[in-house]
């Protein structure tokens, strides 16, 4: 017969976690590389209570959740959200194969990355 008690804890993992100093809220940030799915509003409110929960604190403003996506559709995502209290919103990305020229100079290249993941091991 299974032990009852001896069950193994889950862990849960925020994507990205900010906190935002001129609105003075924590803004939490889901990235999903498939479409839109409505248990993805429910994961990003289970983030949303859990920082509200552990972090917040009065002079702290309502906590913010980001969810972004591949794909989305508008009336899903507005069921998906429909009874939730919390403040979310839901945007797509894409993906460019070439990076505007304004953003080169500030970002290091593919190689400097590896050279600077290499030198740490």
């Amino acid at each position: 017969m299974p032990n009852r008690t001896s069950r193994k804890a889950a862990d849960f993992y925020i994507d990205l976690l900010f906190y935002h100093t001129k609105l003075h809220c924590y803004v939490v940030v889901e990235l999903k590389a498939t479409s839109f799915k409505p248990e993805y509003a429910g994961k990003l409110n289970f983030y949303i209570a859990v920082v509200d929960s552990l972090m917040k604190t009065e002079a702290d403003n309502p906590t913010l959740g980001i969810l972004i996506c591949k794909s989305k559709k508008k009336t899903v995502v507005e069921y998906s959200l429909k009874g939730i209290n919390t403040p979310i919103g839901v945007s797509e990305y894409s993906i460019t194969q070439h990076l505007p020229d304004e953003f080169k100079s500030s970002l290091p290249t593919i190689e400097e990355i590896e050279a600077e993941l290499d030198n740490r091991k």
